[in-house]
């Protein structure tokens, strides 16, 4: 059992609204860290045609001491069941715990009812810091951090049973899209997009669909919280800029499942991106943990001038420029610099996957290895050991 960073405890006086893609050990968690808790469960089929029968029945798995937890898991499944958690809340003020991995389920159908009522926590895969000594980066880069996996004696094949079968059923299941077939197509080719700029038109037309649809399908993936698209900075710019967002699965070992490889693929390539998106993975994660009311953004000029990521919030702006190779050049600085001139208050970092770390013109080049488990450092300004 990790210790994780949820930061939700016993004695809290507030109910708690869980969100968090399949397999990011939402279940798992909350059944160890509230033992004593009622625990009903929308994947149990029993439970499942009961409720949704007659969503008023849910009072009946209710216990009787009004201060015990109640964990409704997978809320998505039934979300009619809101309307009753919303009133028990008011008139008994018990304390809830519900879990779900469609933000679109919850969204459409009322989850706005436990506004004020239920604090909102995102569950993220494991971070490098609730890992601790375990952590190992190059094994994180190949198979990920869903917690299952780091347990997992075939971690391959369980990965790929994650994308065959539960993303498969997962959008089945949500009544997301007609053509299962046609969407499952679209996922490997978004893999090809995991780190760049999302290309619509290309992609239909690989498919055969229109961009609506392909944007659509970019929709789910965000939806049932497996992927984001990260727009570009534009505050304040001082150049002209690219628009289109950059694209994210939401777990480095995903990526590497879905993404296909063959004789014209650049290992190189692949294993850049799988770094640059670990390392977003973990700011976003540390970012929620920690409260830290970041903003992540990449800035691009229309002269494919890029750094990777900029955070920005209030303790600071950062630019991080993210490289797979174990030397730094000069010219990986380039896309820093120019940020730096256009936002002198910037703190500008490049990671890279070597072990010595220095200042060059106002840039610090730190360690993949050392500064990835101490992102909640950086961020709030203090300084990495």
């Amino acid at each position: 059992m990790y210790k994780r960073l949820l930061g939700i405890l016993q004695n809290s006086r507030h109910s708690y609204l869980i969100l968090g893609a399949r397999g990011t050990g939402k279940t798992t968690w909350v059944k160890q860290a509230f033992p004593e808790a009622r625990y009903i469960d929308l994947l149990d089929q029993t439970v499942y045609l009961e409720l949704i029968a007659s969503p008023g029945r849910i009072k009946q798995f209710f216990p009787k001491d009004p201060r015990q937890w109640i964990i409704i898991d997978e809320i998505q499944k039934i979300p009619m069941l809101l309307n009753e958690v919303h009133r028990v809340m008011e008139s008994e003020r018990r304390r809830f715990i519900l879990t779900g991995s469609s933000a679109r389920s919850l969204r459409k159908k009322g989850v706005n009812l436990l506004a004020g009522r239920a604090l909102h926590v995102i569950a993220h895969p494991l971070t490098a810091i609730e890992e601790g000594e375990s952590f190992n980066l190059h094994t994180s880069l190949q198979f990920g951090q869903l917690p299952a996996v780091k347990k997992h004696d075939m971690p391959k094949a369980y990965l790929s049973s994650y994308v065959t079968t539960y993303l498969r059923e997962e959008v089945l299941q949500e009544g997301l899209t007609r053509n299962i077939q046609t969407f499952h197509r679209f996922l490997e080719a978004a893999s090809f997009s995991h780190g760049t700029q999302v290309e619509y038109a290309s992609i239909a037309r690989e498919l055969g669909i229109d961009n609506k649809t392909v944007s659509n399908y970019y929709d789910i993936l965000e939806d049932l919280l497996i992927a984001h698209r990260l727009p570009v900075f534009t505050k304040r710019a001082k150049r002209r800029l690219s628009h289109a967002p950059k694209f994210y699965l939401f777990d480095v070992g995903i990526y590497q499942t879905l993404r296909p490889r063959g004789p014209l693929d650049s290992n190189q390539e692949i294993n850049g991106h799988a770094l640059e998106g670990f390392v977003l993975q973990e700011l976003r994660a540390v970012n929620d943990y920690f409260h830290l009311e970041y903003e992540f953004f990449f800035w691009r000029t229309s002269s494919q001038i890029e750094v990777d990521f900029i955070a920005y919030g209030p303790c600071g702006l950062y630019a991080i420029e993210v490289k797979s190779r174990d030397r730094y050049d000069p010219s990986d600085l380039k896309g820093l610099k120019a940020f730096k001139e256009d936002y002198p208050q910037a703190t500008c970092y490049l990671f890279y996957m070597g072990e010595q770390e220095r200042m060059v013109d106002d840039i610090q080049i730190l360690s993949c290895d050392k500064v990835i488990p101490q992102l909640d450092k950086l961020l709030s300004g203090q300084k990495i050991r």
